[in-house]
Formats: structure tokens, C-alpha cells, sequence
């Protein structure tokens, strides 16, 4: 075959190669992705992880900003409402109900997600994030009030306790006081542990399994904020002997928010088990 129509072989194309790759001018970043080419894996994993924690920041910014300010907004709403009020009361209940929103809010987006295929559903299921923690802020605000401005650091109080005079003793005198608080003190306990947790760090520090078991807390703090807020909110200024005030507007929208979140759990639940039936009947 005359040489002309030759195909050069395999050894004459690298030659050539490498010698384009030698005469081409270098740019700036000729280094940089020749090195990224031949980094290890690890190496590789962690250059793609600390472009992604970069790409991240910036929505992740933007939703605590997004909570942060409505937030505020409610909170405010909720302190406005109550504008006869004492003022420690007045930022106590609104705290208090500002806590208890943000937890439904996140808890609610969870079954919504399964009951519905919307992308604004999808877009939004993240923000549990931080709705849990300025829930738990918002808690932790809570119980300094009440530390300082309702028992005034008598920790006996906080318990149902009062100093007696005569007997110069603490007797017990709120049985359901000091359970109402105990059911605030552990759900206060459970969300600091679950707002500590809830970032990336911890998720690539405890692993999938114990991070995704620690998270799923959120329904124990749920119900133990519901009954703290139920006691509140019905029983405990029932007592003989003294005025009992006129009943919170709270009451209402608080039974209304609850059954809200039971419909949606139940019928996520539901859905979730019709369809592994069907799952199981097409296998």
C-alpha cells in the first residue's frame, strides 16, 4: 500500500498528541484540570463536596432568611394579640405559639409531600430544616421568660412549688403545673438535640442510619409540645381559688391546627400503605 494512504498507527498518534500537547501555550488553569484528572477518588469526592457546599449556601442562606423574617412577622401578630395582656405573658404565650406553628409547619410538609405530586410541595420540603430550629429558638426564648419573669428563678416553682411561711417549707400547691412544665422541659430537651443535629455535619458525622433514627424525634417533640401547649391552654388557670380569666382566642385555632396535622399524617399513612399493596399485588 503506498504510504500516503497509510493510517498512522496507534504509537504515532500518541507521539503526536503529546507533542500538541507540548508546543500549545499553557493557560492559566491547564495545571488545574490536568491534577483534578488524575486525583484519587477520595480526593475527587471532596473537590465535588466543596463545590456543592458552595453552590448550596446561598439557598440555604435564603431560607433561614425566609423563616427568620416570617418569623417575626408572627410573632409580632401573636404579641399584638394580646395587647391586654402583662408583658411577660404577652411574649411568654407568644413565643410559646410561635414554637408550636413553626414545629406544625414542618411536620405538615412531610405528609403533604406523599399526598401530593405539586413541585412547590417538593421545592418546599427542605425548609423543615430550619422551621425546626427557630422553633426550638423560639422555645428556648420561651423558657428564659418564664424562668426569670414567671418563677423568678425559684426552681421549686417551676415544679408546682411555693414557699409556706408558717410551715417554712415548700409545699406543693400545682400538681398540673409542674407536669405542664415537665412535658415543656422534655420536648425543650428533645428539640435542642434535633436542632443540633440538623446540618450536614452531623448527618456526615453520625451516617445516614443514626442521623435519619435521631431526626424522626420530631413526632416525640411534637406530641410532648401538644400537651404542654394543651395544659396551658385549657386547664391551668382552672383553679377555685381565683378568677378565671376569659378563655384564650388560642383555644380554638390550637384543636384546629392539631386535627389539621392528624388528617395529614392518617392520610399519608393511607396512601403510603395502599400503595405498597399494589406494589406487592403486581410482584
Amino acid at each position: 500500500m503506498p504510504r500516503h494512504l497509510r493510517s498512522p498507527g496507534l504509537g504515532a498518534l500518541i507521539s503526536q498528541e503529546h507533542a500538541n500537547f507540548i508546543r500549545r501555550p499553557r493557560k492559566p488553569f491547564d495545571n488545574v484540570a490536568f491534577h483534578t484528572q488524575l486525583e484519587t477518588p477520595k480526593h475527587r469526592f471532596s473537590f465535588n463536596l466543596e463545590m456543592s457546599d458552595t453552590m448550596n449556601r446561598k439557598p440555604t442562606l435564603f431560607r433561614h432568611g425566609l423563616v427568620l423574617g416570617l418569623s417575626g412577622l408572627a410573632g409580632y401578630l401573636l404579641l399584638d394579640s394580646r395587647a391586654e395582656w402583662s408583658e411577660m405573658h404577652r411574649y411568654n404565650r407568644a413565643l410559646g405559639d410561635l414554637s408550636l406553628l413553626l414545629i406544625a409547619m414542618a411536620m405538615s410538609l412531610g405528609p403533604l409531600a406523599r399526598l401530593s405530586t405539586a413541585r412547590l410541595i417538593r421545592k418546599l420540603l427542605p425548609y423543615r430544616r430550619e422551621l425546626g430550629i427557630y422553633a426550638v429558638l423560639a422555645a428556648i426564648v420561651h423558657t428564659i421568660i418564664i424562668l426569670f419573669g414567671w418563677v423568678e428563678l425559684d426552681f421549686a416553682r417551676l415544679f408546682g412549688f411555693e414557699y409556706h411561711p408558717t410551715l417554712q417549707r415548700y409545699v406543693m400547691v400545682q400538681h398540673g403545673f409542674a407536669l405542664g412544665n415537665i412535658l415543656g422541659i422534655a420536648a425543650l430537651l428533645y428539640g435542642i438535640v434535633l436542632a443540633a443535629t440538623s446540618n450536614d455535619f452531623s448527618q456526615n458525622r453520625l451516617g445516614a442510619s443514626v442521623w435519619k433514627y435521631i431526626q424522626q424525634g420530631t413526632y416525640v417533640l411534637w406530641w410532648l409540645t401538644v400537651l404542654h401547649t394543651a395544659y396551658f391552654l385549657f386547664i391551668h388557670f382552672l383553679d377555685f381559688h381565683r378568677r378565671t380569666p376569659e378563655p384564650n382566642w388560642a383555644q380554638w385555632p390550637f384543636m384546629a391546627l392539631v386535627g389539621a396535622i392528624l388528617a395529614l399524617q392518617l392520610a399519608a399513612t393511607i396512601k403510603t400503605w395502599r400503595a405498597q399493596r399494589h406494589r406487592r399485588a403486581a410482584t
